[in-house]
């Protein structure tokens, strides 16, 4: 593409202290979101996807974490080592955001209606009669009956899957061009994450904005994304378009993850198949491959011996040593069991 990506992080390296020192819970990753796309970031609890995407819009660093190095721009402007007064410009106002529990997002003690005008209040510069409006007008969008009452209501007052849409509300009342959702739907039950989905394409599609979408879940990056980034172990293992990524995988974890879904697996005539083994810690990564205790198509010597680098494969990149010969087949061959 021959503009500029909306979203642009450079080899970002992050690290929290522990008992152990400075553990690295982001390891040098790198990712880009263009205008008017959606990009699924994925990958099992614990592989930094999440930090990832804090960290880069200042968040993580009010819990402890530090940014070792890295760039991260938004449209063209560095946002590493930004002051919190510059960056609260941009969040809320150019960056929106979901996060997965929205009790602890919303306000107790003021309406959803006085939080909503309250955002755009503030970074859109209206008076209150027009926020207030506003927030009706966004109730309204993402399908709450009677907005114009509901908006005079507490958050307790609504269930878990109407807190969400008034996040949502909240996120893309000032008309964001990136909104970054960190797995929104997984505490939602699937009728009401199906719907949740639906909305956020609509806005996508309608608004044109783009979204960072972070998840464990492929069904889910199956139905929304057009490029997929697959984390393990604090770096990013893979990357490609959604087709390429679900019809040949080349890194034997996502195959893996793919492997894993009861919906890929009943497809393809056989029971889903789990990967063996749990994620090490960020103090006792392994050598070589991350990914390698868990892999069974690891390679003495090559994958337990140095760093893998990232290799392109057509319109994507892996993390694997095989890159250049893994097929699908194969590793779904060599993963069953």
């Amino acid at each position: 593409m021959s503009e500029a990506p909306l979203l642009e992080i450079n080899n970002l390296t992050v690290q929290f202290p522990s008992v152990h020192g400075w553990l690295t819970v982001v390891d040098q990753v790198s990712l880009t979101v263009w205008r008017n796309e959606i990009v699924c970031v994925v990958g099992e609890s614990g592989s930094g996807k999440s930090v990832t995407v804090q960290a880069a819009v200042g968040l993580s660093q009010a819990k402890g974490a530090r940014v070792l190095n890295g760039s991260v721009r938004f449209q063209g402007q560095e946002l590493v080592g930004m002051s919190i007064r510059q960056l609260n410009r941009i969040r809320g106002a150019d960056i929106g955001f979901i996060f997965q529990e929205p009790m602890s997002s919303l306000n107790p003690a003021y309406t959803v209606g006085e939080q909503i005008a309250e955002v755009v209040r503030r970074h859109k510069g209206a008076g209150r009669d027009a926020a207030w409006k506003r927030a009706v007008e966004m109730l309204d969008r993402v399908g709450i009956a009677s907005a114009a009452t509901r908006v005079k209501d507490y958050p307790h007052q609504f269930s878990g899957g109407m807190r969400q849409r008034v996040m949502m509300a909240m996120a893309l009342a000032c008309e964001p061009k990136l909104l970054i959702a960190d797995e929104p739907t997984t505490a939602l039950d699937v009728t009401i994450q199906a719907r949740m989905l639906e909305l956020l394409v609509e806005f996508q599609r309608d608004s044109h904005m783009s979204v960072l979408f972070i998840t464990h879940d492929l069904g889910v990056v199956a139905k929304i994304a057009s490029r997929v980034v697959v984390m393990y172990g604090a770096q990013v293992v893979e990357q490609a378009p959604v087709v390429t990524l679900f019809r040949a995988p080349r890194h034997p974890y996502t195959a893996g993850l793919l492997e894993a879904m009861p919906q890929v697996a009943l497809e393809r005539g056989h029971d889903p198949v789990a990967i063996p083994g749990v994620v090490a810690q960020a103090h006792a990564w392994p050598r070589g491959c991350r990914f390698n205790p868990r892999c069974t198509l690891r390679q003495d010597g090559p994958c337990t011996t140095d760093a893998i680098p990232l290799t392109s494969y057509g319109d994507a990149l892996s993390r694997c040593v095989l890159t250049g010969t893994l097929t699908a087949g194969l590793a779904r061959a060599e993963a069953a069991p």
